[in-house]
């Protein structure tokens, strides 16, 4: 599996140094991602590489390096490990408690007034606490990113990683919780006991089939917006990126016959919203019977992943299997969306080069860009529930923010969030009656 690692390389100040560095780093077939400077002294640049490479090939890399005349390896940075270090997130009061009387008025004897005005309207709980702002950003550790069932504490960076953007982004306030349970009645029992302490319950990364079960068990004891992001924050993201990328390449998505290659949270969740949306020809391919069945469920044909690659004009592909579909699958005119993450299911430019129209990673096509914009607008609104009316108004605002030619917008550009944050809030606020819950 290719890793993203951080190397820092000195060379002198001349012409072709750092091309020099840059020719061996193409040589080993390695993509790079960023370059940059960090001091210039008497004549030498230290510089800052990122990039991929496969684990246990930084030995290699570093020889290569030093047998350069103008280069020399320094070291492999920690920055990553640096961010990390003591957590991303703390809990910090909103309010400086700097006299006796904010002291007072924040805790005893004042805050008796708050708690008994709670107590005779529970709603003033979204005025006079955080809750309104709060979500319970909840994993088991069962499917980490692409590292699979690595377990809760392993998992924690990930979901401090969600509460951060939650932060930086939308100004909710993000609080990780690990629940270690093999039950689902488990697992649920114990999300619905903390529930009242937020507003809102982000699932992630939970293992499929359990994550259907869970999400579905939750949303029917809690009155408060339930998300497994996996599965409809992706579907979001992907709903938007195909509906740039059939308006590039000049047809409908509603036409399209669209192939979902792996029926996991992610596919299964894509495979749902595109249903919702429109499509009325989905085939799909896993190699477990009830995926399959779960399609089916939602009017969908299972087939296999030749079948597939033969008959869809846009493919999905969410397995997590380095180099899944070869090119000489690819029908040329395909959109072909490998969306595994950190290696995808065909690399863009080789399905490019095989016929595909237009080709895309998961790299940039990512559900920051979705959920904290949907728990904004949710929580904004009061909503109790997501529905699938949510879902596509989110996709259709992250569509629309996409610069011309683009598929989908920067996610760090903060006026995304809070186009999508309106238009879910708004579909919240014009439904009079609730609709069916996604999932």
């Amino acid at each position: 599996m290719k890793i993203p690692e951080i190397l820092q390389v000195e060379t002198p100040h001349m012409p072709g140094s750092l091309a020099s560095v840059l020719k061996v780093i193409a040589e080993e077939g390695l993509v790079l991602e960023h370059v940059t400077t960090l001091h210039r002294d008497q004549g030498r640049t230290l510089w800052e590489i990122t990039l991929e490479i496969e684990e246990g090939k930084q030995g290699l890399l570093r020889e290569r390096l030093n047998a350069l005349p103008s280069a020399r390896f320094i070291a492999w940075s920690d920055r990553v490990f640096d961010r990390h270090r003591g957590g991303k997130i703390e809990m910090r009061s909103r309010i400086p408690i700097s006299t006796q009387q904010i002291l007072r008025d924040i805790y005893t004897p004042g805050v008796a007034r708050v708690c008994l005005a709670i107590q005779k309207n529970p709603e003033k709980v979204y005025d006079y606490t955080y809750v309104g702002r709060a979500v319970a950003v909840i994993t088991d550790g069962t499917a980490i990113l692409g590292l699979g069932n690595i377990g809760a504490r392993p998992g924690l960076p990930v979901i401090e990683g969600k509460a951060a953007l939650f932060a930086s982004l939308v100004g909710l306030s993000g609080v990780p919780i690990l629940v270690e349970s093999t039950s689902n009645e488990h697992f649920v029992d114990v999300v619905t006991s903390i529930a009242p302490s937020f507003g809102a319950i982000l699932l992630e990364d939970i293992a499929a089939p359990r994550c259907f079960e869970i999400e579905r068990m939750l949303r029917e004891r809690l009155q408060m917006p339930v998300l497994h992001d996996d599965q409809h924050g992706t579907a979001v993201v992907t709903l938007a990126t195909l509906l740039n990328a059939t308006r590039i390449v000049g047809t409908l998505l509603e036409k399209q016959v669209v192939g979902i290659v792996g029926l996991g949270a992610a596919g299964l969740g894509i495979a749902r919203l595109l249903s919702a949306f429109g499509i009325k020809r989905l085939v799909g391919t896993d190699l477990r019977e009830e995926a399959i069945a779960r399609l089916a469920a939602l009017g969908g044909e299972g087939v296999s992943l030749e079948e597939l690659m033969r008959r869809a004009d846009v493919v999905v592909a969410t397995t997590g299997v380095k180099g899944l579909i070869r090119p000489e699958l690819v029908r040329p005119g395909q959109i072909i969306l490998a969306l595994s993450n950190p290696d995808p299911e065909i690399e863009p430019a080789l399905a490019r080069e095989a016929g595909a129209k237009l080709a895309a990673d998961g790299k940039s096509i990512n559900n920051v860009l979705a959920f904290p914009g949907l728990f904004a607008g949710a929580m904004r609104a009061r909503a109790t529930a997501f529905t699938d009316a949510m879902l596509l108004a989110a996709a259709r605002a992250i569509a629309q923010a996409a610069p011309e030619g683009h598929l989908v917008p920067d996610a760090l550009n903060t006026t995304i969030h809070e186009s999508v944050a309106e238009a879910v809030a708004s579909v919240v606020e014009h439904t009079a009656v609730p609709g069916v819950a996604a999932g």
